[in-house]
């Protein structure tokens, strides 16, 4: 008897945090309104970011193709700016 009811009781303190946590977050999540005006403001829709993610675009496609060009190892280079003889005329 001593068992079942403080399984019975773990079980109800148990649901009432789940139901504390599920209350909490309704409360806290916002509405779709401002989910949408949330995208808008996020980085990469202004001009920096854009110009930012479009160099290191380039600057990872010109290292696959260099990388696809040659037979060094270009993984360790140290200074990702300069070309083939791994950072060494910078």
């Amino acid at each position: 008897m001593g068992f079942w009811r403080k399984a019975l009781i773990s079980v109800a303190v148990l649901g009432a945090w789940a139901g504390v946590g599920s209350a909490l977050f309704v409360l806290v999540t916002p509405g779709e309104e401002r989910v949408q005006a949330m995208l808008k403001e996020m980085a990469g829709q202004d001009f920096r970011s854009r110009e930012e993610a479009a160099r290191t675009k380039q600057l990872v496609m010109a290292a696959l193709q260099e990388a696809a060009a040659t037979q060094e190892n270009v993984t360790w280079r140290k200074n990702w700016q300069v070309g083939g003889d791994g950072g060494k005329s910078a």
